[in-house]
This record gives C-alpha cells, structure tokens and sequence, in this order.
C-alpha cells in the first residue's frame, strides 16, 4: 500500500489531502498557514516524515478555457520544489473548478477540501494507468 499526498497550493494557504493506493479514496488532511516559503515547508517536511508518501499530487490551476496564469507557473514551481526537495515523483493534475463544487460559505477554509478532491481526481482517472 503506498500513501500519496496532495496538495492545493495557494500563496496564503496550502490544502494537504492524503490516500492511499489500495481502496483509492482521498481525505482532507491539513491546512498549511506559514507567513514565509521556510515556514511552509517546515510544515511539509514534516507531513512528509510523518506519512512518507510514494508520490503527490498537486493541483494545476488554469482559466476555463484551459489556458495558463499566474498561479499555473508558481504551482509547476511548488510541484518541482516538492520533487527535488523529497525525491518523490510529482504529479500535477487540472484542478478547475475544484474549489467551485465545495459547498461552503465566504471566509470558510477549503484548501484541504479542495486537495482531497483533486487528489481523489488524480485517483479516478490518472492512477488507473498505473501499474
């Protein structure tokens, strides 16, 4: 059984979902809060010692249209920082309109929601593909 964690990146905050890959069913895990980019993988370093994961998910934001911003490039950084810092293998998966189908009121914190559902997409189409 391999843990896999996933992430839903944001500047102020970072959803941390975890599963695994027998019954393949993603939980919220955690939400990341650190003022400084030290900070937050202090904080990552951590869940990584705690559940070494065989690999993790990372959302991959873009316009409805399937086009890149922004926040696509810092969250392809995020994924590198994740791989060359831990050596797992990083996978980014379309997270559009991840956040969108959380019911949820304003000012409620979501990351983690948001990453159990990109992680549970990552589960339902991307690690069938994996043997």
């Amino acid at each position: 059984m391999e843990t896999i964690l996933g992430f839903d990146f944001g500047l102020k905050r970072i959803g941390v979902a975890v599963g695994n890959s027998v019954i393949k069913q993603a939980q919220p895990l955690t939400i990341i809060k650190a003022a400084t980019n030290d900070a937050k993988f202090a904080a990552i370093t951590a869940l990584m010692a705690e559940w070494q994961p065989a690999c993790c998910v990372v959302g991959l934001p873009r316009h409805p249209d399937g086009t890149e911003h922004e926040m696509t490039l810092r969250c392809q950084r995020f994924a590198n920082q994740l791989h060359g810092r831990f050596g797992v293998p990083t996978v980014l998966v379309d997270e559009r309109y991840s956040s969108a189908v959380i019911p949820h009121q304003r000012g409620d914190l979501i990351d983690a929601q948001a990453a159990a559902i990109i992680l549970q997409q990552y589960f339902d189409e991307y690690a069938q593909f994996k043997t």
